[in-house]
């Protein structure tokens, strides 16, 4: 009776107790997902029931029973709620259901316990790839390299994936440069460098973006860069040249384009050299200088500055006198282009040996200088017609047998002077600055040797 008693209470206990699912039997066969890597479990967590779980649901994830595995992960995980191998699992057996948005949270969740933790890191670029989050899942790639830089395979592919992002990027990149897009353009070119940072084009085309949104001072620096990195990058100096020649850098775009043209020879940059060194020329004149254009009456030492400056090269024609003697310029900021005017015989002194630098200049004045130029301007074009020499203009105001006649005739007739109303030549009408100038453009420009140079210092 006791026995049967017995047997009646454990089988009512057996009744009552929780029945457990049995865990389904794997049988040795070929992973189905062999490119999965094992989450690894650290040794702190090793060796318990939670451990047992997660092996047991690797085992099934690769038997292809993803709902009995994901079961295994989950048990872990509420055995040990910080077992977060299992979550590398469970973000696995997601990417098995072919679901990446469902898996990209349990691999983060194991990357918060360890950020370096190998099996999620390349979970997690899986599940990015898929996602179409090709920087995203580079970056995760990069990071279980960096773990364990044996994965020749994983290096390969980061290596593949670099470049068609840096493709991608670039070509995005120069859509939006055409668009106008410049500072889409600038951010894609800066993701671009990130990753390859020693590409030269990259600079100079961020550079072009640059400067196209008025980002001249990084444009500038990124030119440098791309010159630093390439140094045969002749397209660099050039930029760089025209930056500098927009702000006013005159010697500084010299330079530039001085290296551009060692580095490729080009008929056109060497013409732009040229004007550019004027200008840096003319940017170095004193300030008084620059201040003859708007004076109302010009001197004597005024026009011989604009003389010395603007026809530089028309006063090396013929031969210069061997020494003038000058007594009253010693102190005066255009001595060294009234010695020139005077060597040349385009200016004299007065019979006294002084200058007279501050003396008002008259239009017989400046006819008498025009005259003596024409003659450097003949001298120089031979092969020239020179009409102002033989012709012989009437002025009401100033008779055909005055010792300066024939200079204002000269003058007006070749068109560097111009004759005031009813032809009157005005002779003793003070010139003013701007009146000298356009006499002095007119002459360059008879003399093509002269003319680009005296171009660059209007």
């Amino acid at each position: 009776m006791r026995k049967l008693v017995l047997l009646a209470l454990l089988a009512t206990v057996a009744a009552c107790a929780p029945k457990r699912i049995p865990v389904p039997v794997v049988t040795s066969s070929p992973p189905k997902y062999p490119d999965f890597m094992a989450p690894a479990v650290p040794a702190p967590l090793a060796g318990g029931p939670s451990a047992a779980s997660h092996e047991r649901g690797w085992q099934l994830l690769q038997a292809g029973d993803l709902k009995n595995a994901a079961r295994e992960f989950e048990s872990a995980l509420k055995t040990t709620p910080g077992f977060y191998p299992a979550e590398a699992g469970l973000g696995y057996v997601e990417l098995a259901r072919e679901d990446a948005n469902a898996a990209l949270p349990h691999f983060d969740r194991a990357l918060e316990r360890d950020k370096d933790h190998l099996s999620s890191l390349l979970g997690r670029g899986r599940a990015l790839l898929v996602l179409n989050r090709e920087s995203d899942a580079l970056a995760a790639f990069e990071a279980a390299l960096a773990v364990d830089p044996s994965l020749a395979d994983l290096a390969r592919r980061v290596e593949v994936m670099r470049f068609r992002g840096q493709q991608n990027d670039l070509n995005r990149a120069r859509t939006a440069a055409l668009a106008g897009r410049f500072e889409e353009a600038v951010g894609l070119y800066t993701h671009a460098i990130q990753a390859s940072p020693e590409s030269a084009f990259l600079y100079r085309e961020l550079a072009a973006a640059e400067h196209q949104q008025g980002q001249n001072d990084r444009a500038l620096e990124h030119y440098a860069k791309a010159v630093a990195l390439e140094p045969g990058d002749a397209a660099s100096h050039v930029q760089i040249g025209e930056i500098l020649e927009a702000r006013g850098d005159f010697e500084g775009a010299a330079k530039a384009f001085a290296e551009a043209l060692v580095l490729e020879p080009d008929a056109h940059l060497e013409a732009k050299l040229e004007i550019v060194r004027a200008r840096a020329d003319l940017a170095r004149l004193p300030a008084e200088y620059h201040a003859i254009e708007g004076t109302a009456q010009i001197t004597r030492g005024e026009l011989a500055a604009l003389v010395g400056v603007r026809l530089a090269s028309l006063l090396q024609t013929g031969r210069a006198r061997d020494a003038v003697v000058i007594t009253d310029i010693r102190n005066h900021w255009a001595a060294s282009w009234i010695v020139t005017v005077a060597r040349t015989g385009v200016m004299d002194p007065f019979a006294n040996h002084g200058f007279q630098p501050g003396t008002v200049v008259r239009r017989i004045d400046l006819a008498q200088v025009v005259y003596r130029l024409l003659a450097k301007v003949a001298e120089a074009t031979p092969r020239q017609p020179h009409p102002w020499v033989t012709a012989r203009l009437k002025f009401p105001d100033l008779a055909p047998g005055h010792l300066a006649y024939p200079a204002a005739s000269a003058a007006v007739a070749s068109g560097a002077m111009t004759a005031g109303a009813s032809n009157s030549f005005q002779p003793s009408a003070a010139v003013s600055g701007q009146d000298a100038i356009s006499a002095i453009d007119r002459i360059a420009a008879m003399a093509p040797s002269v003319a680009a140079r005296e171009n660059t210092s209007r």
